[in-house]
């Protein structure tokens, strides 16, 4: 015996209104994973970019020792920012910037790049006396 129309439509929607509910939490639960995994991702990606700034700095301070490094080390002094450091030489002096992989200059030492190449670079000299000191 079939049940009365109206009974079977209730049995229909009660079905989809279930099936909707269910989907509505199997939804909740796989965005709260992808969160979770998005947020592990991000930190994940920030401790490598970290690890790489790392990595730079290190190389920054050993580069100069090294064989490739066409200058004389002794002559070199590490400054760290805004360049990493200067090469006196007999005839002249040299801004030194190390880069790692796939590095670039930052604007300032882009900047810094510019005035040395247009020859804005000069020197100054400062004296102070003891009595200077006691204002």
């Amino acid at each position: 015996m079939k049940p009365p129309p109206n009974q079977a439509l209730d049995t229909v929607i009660l079905a989809l209104a279930a099936g909707c509910v269910l989907l509505f939490f199997c939804v909740l639960y796989y965005k709260r994973k992808t969160d979770r995994l998005r947020d592990l991702l991000k930190e994940q990606d920030s401790r490598s970019r970290s690890l790489s700034t790392v990595y730079g700095q290190i190389s920054e301070q050993w580069f100069p020792l090294m064989d490739r490094y066409p200058y004389d080390s002794r002559g070199f002094r590490f400054l760290g920012s805004p360049v990493d450091g200067i090469q006196f030489e007999e005839d002249r002096i040299v801004f030194c910037e190390f880069k790692s992989n796939r590095s670039a200059l930052s604007p300032t030492q882009k900047r810094i790049k510019e005035l040395v190449n247009s020859r804005q670079v000069f020197w100054e000299e400062f004296y102070f006396r003891a009595e200077d000191s006691d204002r």
